[in-house]
């Protein structure tokens, strides 16, 4: 593992980059200085880079908010997958019967946008979908396992594996902390998103390519490059950050994971 003062010193050595967006490019409230100055500089030296997120919501929703919310040129966004988007198709598909629930806040809903019809109540759905926690309920962890302790007997569709997510400073729990209370109910859930590889497979064209993913998660990130054998890069000042600051080197064991760069923020 190496820190790495500049992107630019090794940026020649890969073909294609994967990149982070929430902790990496933006922290939910404004985006990263140095990051927008890395994105302009791979932009501008014809460099292949796609923008890989686990947010629940299309892609299109997803570019708009980076448009409009992060004030990010339009140009440089011309490649991005979500986990969202990513579990579309198996959704639209009925791949786990016709009827949902909904777990998960209304600004989420764009993922079923056509199948309203098919949503209905927990106690009649055939599958849960779940792409994160209530808005009036985001701190209240127990609330999930009394909802859901007797609905084990229906999968979950968890369409974001992150545990928490760093908004500015304050840390707020993501899809991925109910999908494991449900498996730890006994439940069993599908993910879509890092760190499960079709999602890579997705994203780009990885045969015989030379990538580097760039991210600020351990589970999803960092574990997705090994698994996918691609070179890493952590970004230490996201959400692991008051462990790193003890250790990184502790930190890289502790999770079972090989980093082979890391930067505190992303730069050029």
């Amino acid at each position: 593992m190496k820190k790495l003062d500049h992107l630019k010193n090794i940026f020649n050595n890969y073909d294609h980059f994967i990149i982070d967006l929430w902790g990496v490019v933006h922290n939910g409230i404004k985006p990263y200085e140095g990051a927008m100055k890395t994105i302009e500089e791979l932009y501008n030296n014809k460099k292949n880079y796609i923008f890989l997120s686990n947010a629940p919501r299309p892609v299109n929703d997803v570019r708009k908010f980076l448009i409009e919310k992060m004030q990010i040129e339009k140009k440089f966004l011309n490649n991005i997958l979500t986990s969202g988007e990513a579990a579309l198709n198996s959704i639209k598909n009925f791949n786990y019967g016709k009827f949902f629930f909904h777990l998960g806040p209304e600004r989420d809903s764009k993922i079923f946008e056509g199948l309203e019809n098919h949503k209905t109540e927990l106690e009649k759905c055939d599958y849960i979908l779940c792409t994160g926690l209530y808005d009036d309920e985001m701190d209240k962890l127990n609330f999930y396992e009394k909802l859901l302790e007797n609905s084990t007997d229906k999968k979950m569709i968890c369409t974001n594996p992150d545990l928490i997510v760093d908004r500015g400073n304050i840390t707020e729990y993501c899809a991925g902390s109910v999908a494991k209370i449900f498996e730890d109910l006994g439940g069993k859930v599908e993910y879509f998103g890092k760190p499960y590889p079709p999602v890579y497979q997705q994203a780009t064209d990885i045969k015989d390519k030379k990538i580097l993913c760039i991210g600020d998660n351990l589970n999803t990130d960092i574990k997705g490059a090994n698994i996918q054998s691609f070179d890493s890069m952590l970004i230490s000042s996201g959400i692991h950050k008051k462990e790193i600051d003890k250790n990184i080197e502790k930190v890289q064991l502790k999770y079972n994971v090989k980093i082979n760069y890391y930067q505190s923020l992303l730069k050029w």
